[in-house]
């Protein structure tokens, strides 16, 4: 017998090395796409953020480029002086402003020609360029006969067409022929300007002053309709910040939960979204057509404000409330204090910032509203003066600054529509101040827990 040795044939399979861990700095297919989408969604992002920017940024430059002639005036200084032969001989005639022109023409020529310029001209291109100022030397040495021989500069407003040739708006190409100017009278303006006759100041009246007529819209002010704002804004913050910090209170932790104030709370809720202008609806009936009180008064337009301004002062309040922890009100409950004494002592306090910085926001809402002060006919050209006093200020006739700036874009005359982008920035201003101050107001009183 033979031996045979039998050598396996199976082949060895070597031992499957062992899996590699996957580095934590490998992307795989889907964070690749988590990640891009979420650069996407930044682009997106910043591309919004430079939108808005871009269109705030065209606002502003149109808003102060387009206003801030209505803050410079134009005027024509002549010095002179009034005798009192002169005087007597002017009140002696029969057309008295006239007289008192003829004498305010001399002296312009005897002033031309001091500063070494001739140049002719007559009346009616006087009258065109800076009005009749006949009657504006005439009051005045009426209302100060002591000036009667003495030095005396006038100051006299130009036109306005002359105030729009020095800030640009006129040009010679693009004026016609009118009665309210000439082409020729520009070659006189220009004299003017050279001899220093004709100078751009700052206009205080706008600030200051009140409007005017259609006719002289280099006149008209803005200053009667701030004070009109002012009284209007006491009266929706006396009344709107108790009243709805009072029902905010009682709605939020003293009312029971029942169809009655769930009917409350919607309404609420609803009146926050009512047009401004139902709101003057309601004003014109209610608080004028069955009350009787004062058409045009800065009363009415300030309850008619309150009204609107409710609801906004009512939610915000009620968010700031339920933002205030349980826990305070537990703790001071657990120390025997009452319900009513938790809520003023511990939670009010607490709250406080939220309700003030939406008690201002909605202060800064009703400042700028105008279709309700329009309908109570708080219009700009009512606004002739300053009130008497500070009960008169409630109860007289005068404007807002929202109504006046809507008065003024409606006359015909482009010199009012740079009174209105005026009006635009005095009115931006009191906003932006009203916004400053509740991010103030929110940090003084802020308090963390």
């Amino acid at each position: 017998m033979t031996d045979t040795t039998l050598t396996p044939t199976t082949s060895e399979t070597p031992a499957s090395a062992p899996k590699q861990p996957k580095s934590l700095y490998a992307l795989d297919d889907l964070t690749r796409k988590r990640n891009a989408a979420e650069k996407r969604f930044k682009a997106y992002g910043i591309t919004a953020i430079g939108i808005g920017l871009f269109f705030l940024v065209v606002l502003a430059y149109a808003i102060i480029s387009e206003g801030i002639p209505a803050f410079t005036k134009t005027v024509v200084e002549v010095d002179f002086t009034l005798t009192q032969e002169q005087f007597d001989k002017a009140e002696g005639t029969l057309f008295k402003t006239k007289a008192y022109e003829g004498i305010f023409i001399e002296a312009l020529k005897g002033q031309l020609e001091e500063s070494g310029v001739s140049v002719p001209f007559d009346a009616a291109t006087i009258e065109r360029i800076v009005g009749k100022p006949g009657g504006t030397i005439r009051s005045f040495f009426q209302a100060n006969p002591e000036q009667l021989g003495q030095p005396v500069r006038f100051e006299l407003a130009a036109a306005s067409r002359v105030d729009g040739y020095m800030n640009g708006r006129v040009t010679r190409d693009n004026m016609t022929d009118s009665r309210f100017l000439m082409k020729a009278d520009l070659d006189l303006v220009d004299t003017l300007v050279e001899a220093s006759v004709i100078k751009t100041v700052f206009n205080w009246n706008f600030i200051t002053g009140a409007d005017s007529g259609v006719d002289n819209p280099g006149g008209a002010g803005i200053g009667a309709a701030v004070i009109g704002s002012f009284f209007m804004m006491l009266v929706v913050l006396f009344l709107s910040l108790p009243i709805g910090v009072a029902a905010s209170i009682y709605l939020e932790e003293f009312a029971p939960q029942n169809k009655f104030t769930d009917l409350i709370e919607v309404n609420i809720s609803n009146l926050a979204a009512v047009p401004s202008i139902v709101f003057g609806i309601l004003g014109l009936a209610v608080f004028i057509q069955f009350m009787h009180l004062p058409q045009s008064a800065p009363l009415v337009g300030g309850l008619v404000l309150t009204l609107m301004t409710l609801p906004t002062i009512i939610i915000s309040t009620r968010a700031s409330l339920k933002a205030v922890p349980p826990s305070i009100r537990d703790a001071a409950l657990g120390v025997g204090a009452s319900k009513m004494q938790a809520i003023f002592h511990h939670v009010l306090p607490l709250a406080m910032p939220g309700i003030l910085t939406g008690t201002i926001i909605g202060l800064a809402q009703a400042l700028g509203e105008t279709a309700p002060l329009l309908l109570i006919g708080m219009v700009g050209f009512v606004a002739r003066g300053y009130p008497d006093g500070f009960v008169d200020g409630f109860i007289e006739p005068n404007s807002a600054m929202p109504a006046q700036i809507y008065t003024w874009a409606a006359r015909a005359d482009f010199a009012f529509y740079e009174k209105a982008w005026g009006g635009i920035i005095v009115l931006l201003i009191f906003l932006l101040t009203m916004n400053i101050l509740a991010v103030l107001l929110r940090r003084r009183f802020e308090r963390r827990w």
